[in-house]
């Protein structure tokens, strides 16, 4: 890969995350089993740092061994909830944890999975590394991605366009074959956030992934000859996502955790994480569900009594 798009990313992936931010991640990291934490998501668009802070964790060879171990060869990442104080403030982060190798070869497109290249065209920061290789190595991978998710979006834009027409035509399909709880029209504020940014990867990203393509002025045309197909991967999505789910609901380390915290912020009843719920989310969650419903009912009815 030449130096034009590595550079670019470049220029996000080491620019100055929060120092809240780079100290939560350094509280997480092993350096003897990881090689780099990638910051994304919403709150890094936003500034915001009270919701749910969302990590990469890329290690540099898988440290599951066993059933559990065989199951994340398949249906990865691992995805964990931590709760850290960061100057008096309690920060939350849900890290998604995976081999490095595992990550490029999915950034690559050599998977039918979206998730990780749907997520790493977007703005990156790498928060943490091992070593300027380790470093390396992650920008590499996010390239990849970047380069993947490019070719996507002149296989399903329009013959004829400018860039934002492609990048919204290609969150729309991925958003639409994920299992999300967000409408398909939130992927436009993907763009929207950043719309020169997205204008300027999509040439070079374009130039990476051996796209040919005309440009006059802002409009761009791509010779749409041997790009990737849609259809397995729109097909693949929603039944990975589920699958994932599912493991998710035996292996997500801080579930109960993580369901209260979500179930506080939407509805303001705040629920005791016991020992048996940390430990056995699973058969907990009833009893979460009957007292959300018993404190429901209890303020329905004090707001009867007090019109």
């Amino acid at each position: 890969m030449t130096g034009g798009l590595i550079a670019r990313l470049e220029l996000e992936l080491a620019s100055a995350a929060p120092d809240a931010v780079v100290r939560l991640a350094e509280s997480l990291a092993d350096p003897a089993r990881d090689a780099a934490i990638l910051y994304y998501g919403s709150t890094l668009r936003t500034g915001d740092l009270s919701g749910i802070l969302d990590f990469y964790r890329l290690t540099r060879h898988p440290h599951r061994r066993g059933v559990r171990g065989l199951v994340e060869r398949f249906l990865w990442p691992e995805v964990s909830y931590h709760e850290v104080q960061i100057d008096g403030a309690l920060l939350r982060a849900k890290v998604a944890t995976l081999p490095l190798a595992r990550f490029r070869r999915a950034a690559e497109g050599r998977t039918l999975d979206t998730t990780i290249w749907a997520r790493f065209v977007q703005p990156t920061q790498r928060v943490w590394s091992a070593d300027e290789a380790a470093a390396d190595a992650a920008a590499s991978a996010c390239a990849a991605a970047v380069v993947t998710a490019a070719r996507y979006a002149a296989a399903l834009g329009p013959d004829r366009g400018v860039s934002a027409e492609y990048w919204a035509a290609l969150f729309r399909k991925t958003y639409a074959a994920e299992f999300r709880v967000e409408a398909v029209g939130r992927a436009d504020t993907v763009v929207s956030a950043d719309v020169e940014r997205y204008a300027e990867i999509l040439p070079l990203a374009w130039g990476e992934g051996g796209v040919e393509f005309d440009a006059r002025g802002d409009t761009l045309c791509p010779d749409k000859t041997g790009l990737p197909g849609w259809r397995l991967v729109s097909l693949a999505g929603k039944p990975l996502n589920v699958a994932r789910l599912a493991k998710a609901a035996f292996t997500f380390d801080g579930a109960a955790r993580y369901a209260a915290w979500k179930i506080e912020r939407h509805t303001g009843v705040v629920i005791e994480v016991t020992p048996f719920a940390e430990r056995f989310p699973l058969l907990a969650a009833p009893g979460t569900w009957l007292q959300l419903r018993r404190d429901r009912n209890v303020r329905r009815s004090n707001a009867i009594d007090s019109e």
